[in-house]
């Protein structure tokens, strides 16, 4: 599903000027704190991308719940069921996620969908946690498309949002 900036867009664009794409990533994790101080954890991944995909028409984002994602192979696109959860301002992959603990699997999984995608900054976000910041990871595919093999050559970094520390959460 994707939602183009409409009337709600005007009305919020006073919000909008802050969340431009250097901050994008702040402002979407600020947008995850406010759902996670109300709500809590313990709740389905899918009622947390609801309620983000809520804040982000707030704000007047543009954004795309559940896009496809091909899979790219000797040449042959393979439609194999992966979706990304919410992709905003077609710059940034969220993955959201209601889990025990993140672990490696999740964060090497954005990674792969940052490649696939050609997108190049994806938050990876757990809600179930006490805590909302001990359940954010920020990575960065520095992908170079135009290496000799197209492969190995991505460098990533994953970091705590600096603005997740700060939450109240």
């Amino acid at each position: 599903m994707i939602y183009r900036r409409g009337a709600e867009a005007l009305r919020g664009q006073a919000e909008r000027i802050a969340w431009n794409s250097i901050n994008l990533p702040s402002g979407v994790i600020g947008a995850c704190i406010e759902i996670h101080k109300t709500l809590g954890p313990g709740l389905l991944e899918s009622a947390y991308e609801e309620c983000l995909c809520h804040e982000l028409r707030l704000a007047g984002l543009g954004f795309e719940r559940q896009r496809p994602l091909p899979v790219a192979y000797k040449g042959v696109q393979l439609d194999c069921g992966y979706r990304l959860d919410v992709v905003v301002e077609n710059k940034l992959v969220v993955e959201l996620k209601s889990v025990e603990m993140l672990a490696p699997i999740h964060e090497a999984q954005l990674l792969t969908y940052l490649k696939l995608s050609g997108l190049t900054v994806g938050l990876l976000i757990n809600f179930n946690v006490p805590v909302l910041r001990r359940g954010i990871k920020r990575i960065v595919n520095h992908f170079d498309a135009s290496s000799e093999r197209g492969r190995g050559d991505s460098k990533v970094e994953v970091q705590e949002s600096k603005r997740a520390q700060e939450g109240n959460t």
